[in-house]
């Protein structure tokens, strides 16, 4: 189930597939499956002239060394279009959702641990308004405590039924927050320390990701629609409108220095928006053969990760000090780790080559 640097190096594949035993190499099958393969989309557009706005990149380098993959951990994927699966909290810390579990993976340990079951009865230990008693298949914000067993606050935040919740991002300002997107076409913003909710702000379509410039003062609205909006943090009165893609929006992520915004589209790319000049993007970076579904900055700027829903895991780097580009799914700290769910149902840890004239590596998954 697992594989070690030691045995990919003697020749075994690093996601376990035992291409020896099986009718056709994986070159053969990476041809096949590259013709084969439908992008989903929304909305029906001609996308012939996309490619001539992408970025040219240069091919054939390395940025991180392949240490270890296990397919014991397996992410749960509920929803296609939702793929913000993973959160490293450390280098070494990873927590997922499998089944009805939130999981923790040590990279450390090499083991999962069942941190909450979502399926089983939630009670709150804080006594906060809004505070409920309940499982949480039903319950759309959940906060569990850093430092002790148990769940501090639970609640479910829309009426409807189906207006899921489609992303989460914590923030810090004056005080530590917690923003949401959801179905109902709204955007919520929470006090982390009294569960306070401080706004909430409509939007002509459903919101399907947000996130929060680093010095607080702004949001990024993504959602069932092919433009995107740059709102304020306070009073989510629009600033901007982000025009490119074409078709609906589901990742973004800000680089730390503030200035530079990234977006997923199921239109296969991510684009690059200098908010001092939302005309038009600045950078128009091209997945392989799906929608750009997770976004992850590293702390420090230099590298970013772009998650494809299916087989290939693009890394890349500018010689401009914007961002570089890294695979799927989340990336921490100092930008020497790297974590991905394979396709395969398993988990990937990796750790960077120090090279520096680096564009692009592309690996493949099945």
């Amino acid at each position: 189930m697992d594989t070690s640097a030691l045995e990919a190096r003697n020749g075994k594949d690093i996601q376990g597939i035992p291409w020896e035993r099986l009718n056709f190499t994986r070159d053969k099958y990476r041809e096949t499956r590259l013709k084969q393969y439908k992008n989903y989309e929304n909305l029906s557009c001609p996308r012939e002239e996309l490619g001539k706005k992408c970025k040219e990149v240069e091919k054939g380098h390395n940025f991180y060394d392949f240490q270890f993959n296990t397919r014991l951990v397996k992410s749960t994927i509920v929803h296609f279009q939702l793929r913000n699966l993973l959160w490293a909290t450390s280098k070494h810390d990873v927590y997922l959702m499998q089944n009805h579990s939130v999981m923790h993976w040590s990279s450390v340990l090499r083991r999962s641990t069942e941190v909450l079951n979502v399926s089983k009865l939630i009670v709150p230990t804080l006594n906060y308004p809004g505070s409920l008693a309940q499982t949480l298949s039903r319950v759309q914000i959940s906060t569990m405590y850093l430092n002790q067993s148990g769940v501090a606050f639970s609640t479910k935040i829309v009426a409807d039924e189906n207006a899921i919740t489609n992303a989460v991002d914590i923030f810090h300002m004056a005080r530590p927050g917690v923003v949401t997107a959801n179905n109902d076409a709204q955007v919520r913003v929470f006090d982390a320390g009294n569960f306070a909710c401080l706004g909430r702000f409509s939007y002509p379509w459903s919101v399907n990701n947000t996130s929060v410039s680093p010095d607080g003062k702004l949001l990024a609205v993504l959602g069932d629609s092919s433009e995107c909006l740059i709102a304020d943090a306070q009073s989510g009165k629009v600033l901007g409108n982000l025009k490119g893609h074409l078709d609906y929006s589901f990742a973004s992520a800000w680089h730390p220095d503030g200035r530079i915004l990234a977006t997923g589209n199921q239109d296969t790319t991510c684009r690059l928006w200098d908010i001092r000049n939302l005309s038009e993007s600045v950078s128009v970076l091209k997945g392989n053969m799906g929608a750009i579904r997770a976004i992850k900055f590293t702390s420090d700027g230099r590298f970013m990760a772009m998650a494809e829903p299916a087989d290939f895991i693009p890394y890349l780097r500018y010689t401009v000090r914007l961002c570089q580009v890294a695979g799927d799914r989340s990336v921490r700290g100092d930008c020497r780790n790297l974590l991905q769910p394979r396709h395969r149902s398993s988990v990937c840890w990796g750790f960077r080559s120090y090279i520096w004239k680096l564009i692009r590596v592309q690996e493949e998954v099945l």
